[in-house]
């Protein structure tokens, strides 16, 4: 339209006496209909070589052969066209492939508020206000598996050599399996690169999380091409150690202080919570990792006595919880906690809450594919202080980067 000079726009205008959008809609329609049915007959002129109404330039055995009838959805809804057709078969509309009968984007549509949470159903019901066209809910999954392929390309691509840092987390949802209801595991892994740049290593649904999972998923990680980590910030799993160090025994694991505070204060009372985390807040807290232990020490013998295991989980993993301690604070921020994973998941949770029970893992994936693809475009920041993380861990990583590990 921008093309169209504003005389004839207007004509046109005046022409048609509008009184309401709507019907300024129907002649937008009506006008898509004609002008792509004109291009479909100048395809079809610029095919046989000579003009419908004037055969004298004729050079060609073949020739028109009628019509056949196609509707095809638009976002202005469904336009019925007529597609010229040839003798010997030979017409083939590039403007309107033969088997495309989708000319607006609406599977794009479709795709994109799938990646929101919505659900088939409702998916399905927008569609029809919008752009009155019936897809059904079955439809809509279908389209949305297209996607799929992408998926497993995404999942099974090269990695970098090395990683800075690399968080892990797992996420839990309802997934039917076998007619039953399990509670399935999605398995989260973040990397940051050796430029400061955030990315999704991958995801992988299955059992309710274990360290025998996560090594396989370390070994798929190993495969992909990943030959060093330098950190790893997990959560308190039982077994993640032994399976980070079976594959990456050159990396350090620090375990996130916010799991480790959350599963000790199980053991205290409402009443004495906010006394006993102001006491491991001077352990976390510390300037150093002999501060640090003293202050444990300190915290045990004021309440060892009376929650003996809140202290003893700090004592069982201290060697994994003081691995912060080796860097300066800009790094220390990265790495005490697994935020920048969880933060992540609470977008896969905002998306997935409509959706109480997933059909099945390849349902599951989609969503968190696609919902994966909407964060990682706004990641368009490197940590901050980058140059000086990376002269650290070019300092203390040496060997491992150098290849001498």
């Amino acid at each position: 339209m921008s093309n169209i000079s504003k005389e004839i726009l207007r004509d046109y205008i005046n022409e048609q006496k509008f009184t309401s959008p709507d019907e300024v809609l129907i002649a937008m329609k009506n006008m898509f209909r004609d002008v792509l049915q004109e291009t479909l007959e100048a395809e079809m002129d610029s095919e046989l070589g000579y003009d419908k109404y004037d055969i004298s330039e004729k050079q060609t055995s073949n020739s028109r052969n009628g019509y056949s009838k196609k509707t095809v959805k638009s976002e202005l809804g469904a336009i019925d066209l007529n597609i010229p057709r040839d003798r010997k078969g030979e017409f083939e509309p590039k403007i309107l492939p033969k088997y495309q009968r989708n000319i607006n984007g609406i599977e794009d549509k479709i795709t994109a508020l799938y990646a929101t949470g919505m659900t088939t159903r409702d998916i399905s019901e927008q569609i029809k206000n919008l752009y009155d066209v019936d897809i059904s809910a079955e439809m809509v999954s279908n389209i949305t598996n297209r996607i799929l392929p992408l998926v497993t390309e995404w999942q099974n691509r090269p990695l970098e050599k090395t990683y800075s840092f690399v968080f892990m987390d797992a996420i839990h949802f309802k997934v039917r399996d076998d007619k039953h209801i399990a509670i399935k595991a999605a398995y989260v892994v973040l990397g940051v690169n050796m430029d400061g740049e955030k990315e999704v290593l991958g995801i992988w649904i299955g059992a309710n999380e274990s360290s025998k999972f996560w090594l396989s998923v370390l070994n798929d990680l190993k495969n992909r091409g990943l030959q060093n980590v330098l950190v790893f910030c997990v959560d308190g799993l039982n077994g993640f150690k032994e399976a980070i160090s079976a594959v990456y025994p050159f990396a350090k694991i620090q375990r996130c202080i916010i799991h480790q505070l959350r599963s000790s204060m199980k053991y205290i009372p409402f009443k004495d919570r906010k006394s006993f985390a102001k006491d491991l807040k001077t352990v976390y807290g510390a300037i150093n990792e002999d501060d640090a232990y003293k202050n444990l020490i300190s915290a045990k013998e004021k309440w060892s006595d009376k929650y003996p295991n809140a202290i003893k989980s700090w004592e069982d993993n201290w060697d994994n919880l003081i691995t912060f301690f080796e860097f300066p604070d800009y790094i220390r921020r990265i790495i005490y906690t697994t935020n920048a994973i969880e933060s992540l998941n609470s977008q896969f949770r905002k998306v997935t809450k409509t959706k109480l029970i997933f059909p099945n893992n390849e349902s599951l994936m989609k969503m968190l594919y696609l919902a994966t693809e909407k964060v990682s475009k706004k990641w368009n920041r490197v940590y901050a202080n980058w140059d000086l993380v990376i002269s650290q861990l070019n300092i203390l990583f040496s060997e491992v980067l150098n290849g001498g590990a």
